[in-house]
């Protein structure tokens, strides 16, 4: 697939699934601009090729159109941007605080809201319009237990894409990614040494977790000509999903 000449924001890639996601990009030849609340270590490149920085809270709408107004003053246009800033700390739903709760809603549906939304005014204004590109997590479609808050705000990122596919379109396509476990250079927080990391990875049918790459590649497509007739849906880049907790546990002779 061959960017070159495009333009892409990707919120939250410096690090993680977003700087996969960036380097992706780069390395099909797209100009790439990164977003966050502070600077990465270093600037994602590929190919030769190295993406710019500018800082952004994708809470406060100030700041995002700052963020959409430096690209076009950059590049001149604006051709796909992937949502992909958010997250959330574990917290007990029976305990944590409302403006806790709150806060987690706000960074995972309500910014990506508010970042689509200064996105495709400059998209409408372009004869070939542009994508937009919603990172979400297998907590859409499982429960998340510990992370109540985070799961449903990323369930409803993936019903606002199809709201606003109906309602930008033709002009602007809107889709979401699920995205399942992804081996990060925090996954040590998350699931302990490489002993525990294989072993989480054991439970995917694919037998390994994702990595950044895999959710590039998947970004790529959604914002490529290869997709000018997919808007509105999600795609479930996950390995399969996870194994229903009863195989397990069930003892009759298989």
């Amino acid at each position: 697939m061959d960017f070159t000449g495009k333009v892409v924001i990707v919120t939250g890639g410096g690090k993680g699934i977003g700087r996969g996601i960036s380097e992706s990009f780069l390395a099909a030849g797209a100009d790439v601009v990164i977003c966050g609340r502070s600077a990465p270590e270093s600037l994602p490149e590929a190919a030769g090729r190295r993406a710019l920085f500018t800082p952004c809270d994708v809470r406060d709408f100030e700041q995002i159109e700052a963020c959409v107004n430096f690209a076009v003053e950059q590049f001149g246009r604006l051709d796909a941007l992937v949502n992909n800033a958010g997250g959330a700390p574990h917290a007990d739903a029976a305990t944590v605080s409302p403006r806790f709760s709150e806060s987690i809603i706000h960074l995972n549906l309500i910014a990506p809201l508010n970042f689509s939304q200064a996105a495709n005014r400059v998209m409408q204004q372009q004869e070939d319009g542009g994508a937009i590109i919603n990172i979400a997590s297998v907590s859409t479609i499982r429960p998340s237990p510990g992370t109540a808050a985070y799961g449903a705000a990323k369930a409803g990122l993936v019903n606002l894409g199809g709201s606003l596919a109906v309602e930008w379109a033709p002009k602007v396509r809107v889709n979401a990614i699920v995205v399942g476990l992804t081996r990060t250079e925090q996954s040590h927080l998350h699931y302990g040494d490489e002993a525990g990391i294989a072993a989480v990875g054991q439970t995917i049918p694919l037998g390994r977790m994702a990595v950044p790459a895999d959710i590039g590649n998947a970004c790529l497509f959604l914002a490529s000509p290869m997709a000018s007739y997919v808007s509105g849906t999600s795609i479930a880049v996950h390995g399969g999903g996870e194994k229903p907790a009863f195989l397990d546990a069930a003892t009759a002779d298989n």
